[in-house]
């Protein structure tokens, strides 16, 4: 047979269709990407999408689609989902993609993680992309999962740098995980989040800051779904002090003073040197 992949995220590495190219290659198939122009070539074609904005008019009906942007609720059949990943259709791509664990403990209203996952439970590690110089972690929960310890000494064992893509949660770090971190060598910096004001999660950062050095904390803010914007300055206002580098994320970000609170706060130059009061004029 003869296999179509469609890419309609070109700047995103799809796990997915990877699992789906091991799949028929281990079968004899044929594996290629398709464009609108060659659909019609392929036995079987497959979409794999993120995001539920992304222009979906030109994949055909009979493709065989899934993610987030299509349904929360599909899956990967079994035989594919037990796949490695094919990193040869991603020629470019210079890390790896692993996941520990699956789900998280929250269930915060404006994530998709719980109605896709649920519960947090461990997965085993797929394989290391041979031509990767670092892995970035997707686990939505990381220190929740009951074995990341065992997550900790495997990703030390490989000796790569670690990014921690969906960031950690820090309402839960104690000085063990804070320990954990500082022994991982970490790509760029570590992300966590402050999203709800109601979460005094200051002394929870000074822990970490006892273990990792702040300029090298990013803690992300939404604004606009929880919280006043005297909140949102708070919460600004309180990581500058912290040293730890705050990045907003408006909600409705057609909200002209969400807009503008996350442009000020974003562009350091003009949060280091201006401010809120006479930024929002």
């Amino acid at each position: 047979m003869k296999i179509g992949l469609i890419d309609i995220e070109p700047n995103i590495v799809n796990t997915a269709l990877m699992q789906v190219s091991t799949y028929h290659k281990q079968k004899g198939d044929i594996v290629e990407w398709a464009t609108p122009l060659t659909y019609h070539l392929y036995d079987k074609l497959y979409c794999s999408s993120l995001f539920d904005f992304t222009d979906k008019t030109q994949i055909p009906h009979h493709a065989v689609c899934g993610g987030t942007g299509f349904d929360l609720t599909t899956n990967l059949p079994k035989e594919v989902d037990n796949c490695d990943y094919d990193y040869s259709m991603y020629p470019a791509c210079d890390y790896s993609i692993l996941w520990f664990s699956r789900g998280c403990i929250r269930r915060c209203p404006f994530c998709v993680v719980w109605k896709k996952e649920g519960k947090i439970q461990p997965v085993e590690q797929k394989n290391l992309n041979p031509n990767g110089i670092y892995i970035k972690l997707q686990d939505n929960n990381f220190f929740a999962s009951p074995k990341w310890r065992d997550a900790v000494e495997w990703l030390n064992n490989t000796g790569q740098k670690v990014e921690f893509s969906s960031g950690i949660d820090a309402r839960i770090l104690d000085d063990e995980q804070c320990r954990a971190l500082q022994s991982l060598k970490i790509q760029g910096q570590i992300h966590t989040a402050w999203d709800n004001p109601k979460d005094n999660i200051i002394p929870k950062l000074e822990l970490l800051t006892k273990h990792i050095k702040p300029y090298r904390i990013m803690c992300y803010v939404l604004i606009g779904y929880w919280s006043t914007e005297e909140e949102d300055l708070h919460r600004v206002e309180a990581l500058r002090n912290m040293a730890i580098d705050p990045f907003v994320m408006p909600y409705n970000k057609k909200d002209t003073y969400q807009r503008r609170f996350a442009r000020w706060v974003n562009h350091k130059a003009i949060f280091k040197t201006v401010k809120w009061c006479d930024y929002s004029g």
